[in-house]
């Protein structure tokens, strides 16, 4: 069974998603040593899960937009390889709580992982 996350992509205010998708992979911002929790995440995530780059629509909002959905091909050096979908995505989705660097990992049985995922 394959998990779903959802992940972010701003590094201290600058974007990051372009670079990604053109590149073929996510990474989070902070060192594993400043944020151990948000690596042993990261470090979860397995081949052919799914993967979506979110960003918040701004402070005080109850939303995000998501900007992207891929597969996830593998994960090594800290960087987790993805074969993007979509890429030119900006579909507003409730925010579940979905305001920092990685989220996950959830199960495609739940109402508001299809609102993410559906292609």
């Amino acid at each position: 069974m394959n998990n779903y996350w959802v992940v972010g992509a701003t590094w201290v205010g600058d974007d990051q998603k372009k670079k990604f998708f053109q590149l073929g992979y996510w990474e989070m911002g902070w060192d594993d040593n400043d944020k151990p929790t948000l690596a042993e995440k990261r470090d979860q995530i397995r081949k052919n899960d799914r993967i979506a780059i979110k960003r918040m629509d701004g402070k005080g909002q109850k939303t995000v937009t998501i900007h992207g959905i891929g597969i996830v091909r593998g994960v090594d050096n800290k960087r987790v390889h993805i074969d993007w979908i979509l890429t030119d995505l900006k579909r507003k989705v409730p925010a579940h709580g979905c305001f920092g660097t990685i989220h996950g990992p959830y199960d495609i049985d739940d109402e508001w992982t299809n609102k993410v995922f559906t292609i």
